[in-house]
């Protein structure tokens, strides 16, 4: 039950975020605005995910992960039923924007969190079967959102979306606290003892860790993720819309995201298995995977028909979904484990500035041009100029191990050991402080996205 409720809430988060493109259409015809204008509201939702999970993450510790998810799921329904209501896209970015972009940051990271808890044994395995929800759902949700709206118009549609919203607490129900330790129980003395707010704002510092920037090859790996995130959302928001500028029908168009989803989804569990045969290092891997999904992009405007763009969003979504299992498997190359929680959270924060800008700056060129194919090849260059910037990490052109990858194995034995490195790429610390770091899991978002 566990990896069910971590399978639908990947499916009814991120799921949904890759189906949005679907009501992109129907919210530039309604409002009667630019492209650029109304890419803002997935835009905002993916950034506000992605830099509240911390919060998300620090709440957890502090209050358990089922609360948390039942009232991220709360959050979630409540802004998407708002939307269907809203008359100008300001209300749309406050409310399907932040609102359920909030919702979904209180829901994501406490569950991939909890999940390895429950898991001695095929841990990898379960947290693989839960994030494959993502791809899964999108296959579905696309051409389901495009039958509601022409069902009950784009508002209709939004109220069901925000009916099927209220799933997620159930998810949250599913997540069962775990029996805490006997020796965790003991109560703190009361003299000097911190307030609820100040052990709160001490769990988000330990996930923020700043100094990390220090770190030369973390710094270069920052820099390039940013470019990666600008251009590595579009296809998601875009696809959809540039299917109809070819004349494509709307189910026609919504398939290509349904597609594109499903290989998404396979890719990231092959991906994973390449990964262990050792072949390459992580590094390379990372650069190899993104720069296919970088060439994916400039060929996509080749594709004139429906199977020639429906052969090129294959293309795409297999490489990106190879990319995106590698992503934060490099960290613990770039420095010792323990640290490799608060980078997994900056990474993500880094990434959300460039999912920020880049469906904006791609309905910004569809505007000017007409179409989105320019979009499309810049939002490819961004993503090839972030593989040349990962190129320039000290270790890529050397396989021997840095030094920290010495003190990142020990103290572990074998199996925990890769299990700890697994559960740091999902993300920020979940786990009771009075327990030893050395036996607890660490983690938090995935991006999936990615």
């Amino acid at each position: 039950m566990i990896v069910l409720s971590g399978f639908m809430m990947n499916a009814l988060s991120y799921g949904v975020i890759r189906s949005l493109g679907v009501f992109f259409v129907e919210f530039v015809h309604s409002f009667h605005k630019l492209s650029s204008e109304v890419s803002w509201i997935t835009s905002i939702s993916i950034a506000v995910q992605q830099l509240a999970s911390p919060v998300g993450s620090a709440l957890s510790m502090e209050y358990g992960a089922r609360a948390v998810v039942m009232i991220g799921g709360f959050f979630a329904f409540l802004g998407i039923l708002l939307s269907a209501f809203g008359n100008s896209l300001l209300y749309l970015y406050l409310t399907l924007g932040g609102v359920t972009g909030f919702g979904w940051a209180l829901v994501f990271a406490p569950t991939m969190g909890a999940i390895p808890k429950y898991f001695l044994r095929r841990r990898v395995l379960a947290l693989g079967l839960a994030l494959t929800g993502n791809g899964l759902s999108s296959f579905i949700f696309s051409p389901l959102f495009q039958a509601l709206i022409d069902a009950y118009s784009w508002r209709g549609a939004l109220i069901i979306l925000s009916a099927i919203m209220l799933n997620l607490c159930i998810c949250g129900a599913l997540l069962r606290p775990l029996p805490v330790p006997e020796d965790s129980r003991q109560c703190p003395e009361e003299s000097g003892k911190p307030s609820k707010c100040t052990l709160f704002l001490r769990k988000m510092a330990s996930v923020l860790d700043l100094s990390l920037f220090r770190n030369r090859g973390f710094l270069v790996y920052s820099v390039g993720m940013l470019l990666i995130g600008t251009g590595y959302f579009v296809p998601y928001v875009h696809l959809v819309p540039h299917g109809k500028d070819l004349g494509l029908s709307n189910y026609e168009a919504a398939f290509l995201v349904s597609v594109t989803a499903l290989a998404d989804a396979g890719a990231r569990l092959l991906s994973g298995c390449c990964a262990d045969l050792k072949l390459f290092t992580t590094l390379h891997l990372l650069v190899l995977w993104n720069s296919a999904t970088g060439l994916s992009l400039l060929l996509l405007p080749l594709g004139k028909s429906f199977p020639g763009i429906m052969a090129l969003g294959l293309l795409y979504g297999l490489s990106a979904g190879a990319f995106a299992p590698i992503i934060f498997a490099v960290l613990p190359d770039l420095m010792a484990i323990e640290r490799v929680t608060s980078a997994v959270g900056l990474v993500l924060m880094v990434m959300s500035v460039g999912g920020l800008l880049g469906p904006p700056l791609s309905g910004y060129l569809r505007d000017l041009t007409g179409d989105f194919r320019v979009s499309f090849l810049v939002c490819g260059g961004f993503i090839l100029a972030g593989s040349g910037i990962l190129m320039c990490i000290p270790s890529f052109f050397s396989r021997a191990s840095l030094p920290c990858q010495k003190k990142k194995s020990s103290g572990l034995p074998p199996k925990e050991d890769e299990a700890a490195v697994f559960s740091a790429l999902i993300t920020p610390s979940f786990t009771d402080q009075s327990l030893d770091t050395s036996q607890t899991t660490k983690l938090s978002t995935v991006s999936s996205e990615c």
